[in-house]
C-alpha cells in the first residue's frame, strides 16, 4: 500500500535476501491465486526482527499459508522455542512445512489444519508473541481468543490493518477490528504503515 518504490527501496537496505525465500515466493506466485497474501522480505524480516527484540520463547500465527512468516519467526527462535501456526488449508500448509524442513526450523514449528477458533480452544499459551494473519473476518474474534493466553509482557501483531483505509467487505471487518481494538481499555497499540499495515497490541500495564 505504500507503493512499489518505496517497497523496493525498503528492500534494498533491509537485510532479508535468502535464496529459500525466493524460491518460496516463485513456487507460491506459480500455484496459488493470491500470492499477494505472502508477508515478503521487509514484513518477514520485520517478523524475525520482534520475535528476537521480545525474546519471545513461545509464538502463536494464525494463517499459515505458504509459510514465509512461520519459517522467517521460527528460525529467530532459540533451540528450544517452538511456534504454533493455525491454518485450515493443508496444501499451502504442506509447502510451508516443506520450506521449514529446508530451512531447518520444522523441529520448532507445529502445523495445525482446521478452522483456527477450534485450534485456538485446544492450546493454552501462554503465548509471548502472536500474529495474526488470517480471514479479516474473524480477526476480531481471534484477537479475544489469544488476549487472554498472551503472556505477561506479550504482543500481539496484526497484519493487514490498514485495508481499512479501502471499501468492501475486508475493508470493513478490519475498520471493525481496529475500532474494537482502539476502544478496548485492556490494550494499548500502535498501527505501523509496514507494508499493509501491522497493528502492534499489548495489555496495559
Amino acid at each position: 500500500m505504500i507503493g512499489d518504490r518505496f517497497e523496493e527501496y525498503a528492500e534494498r537496505y533491509t537485510t532479508a535476501s535468502h535464496e529459500l525465500f525466493e524460491r518460496l515466493a516463485e513456487e507460491t506466485r506459480a500455484t496459488q491465486s493470491a500470492p499477494q497474501m505472502m508477508v515478503g522480505p521487509v514484513e518477514g524480516a520485520f517478523l524475525a526482527f520482534m520475535v528476537h527484540a521480545t525474546k519471545a520463547r513461545c509464538v502463536l500465527e494464525i494463517g499459515t499459508f505458504t509459510g514465509w512468516s512461520s519459517i522467517a519467526m521460527a528460525s529467530a527462535l532459540p533451540p528450544d522455542g517452538t511456534l504454533i501456526s493455525c491454518d485450515v488449508n493443508a496444501d499451502t500448509s504442506g509447502i510451508a512445512r516443506r520450506y521449514a524442513e529446508e530451512a531447518g526450523v520444522a523441529d520448532r514449528v507445529e502445523y495445525r489444519i482446521g478452522p483456527a477458533l477450534d485450534s485456538l480452544a485446544e492450546v493454552d499459551g501462554p503465548f509471548d508473541l502472536v500474529f495474526i494473519d488470517a480471514d479479516k473476518d474473524g480477526y476480531v474474534d481471534y484477537y479475544e481468543a489469544v488476549l487472554p493466553k498472551l503472556a505477561e509482557g506479550g504482543l500481539i501483531m496484526a497484519d493487514n490493518t490498514l485495508f481499512g483505509l479501502g471499501e468492501g467487505e475486508t475493508a470493513a471487518a478490519i475498520e471493525r477490528f481496529n475500532e474494537h481494538v482502539r476502544d478496548d481499555d485492556r490494550v494499548e497499540q500502535v498501527l505501523l504503515t509496514i507494508r499493509e499495515g501491522v497493528t502492534l497490541i499489548r495489555r496495559r500495564a
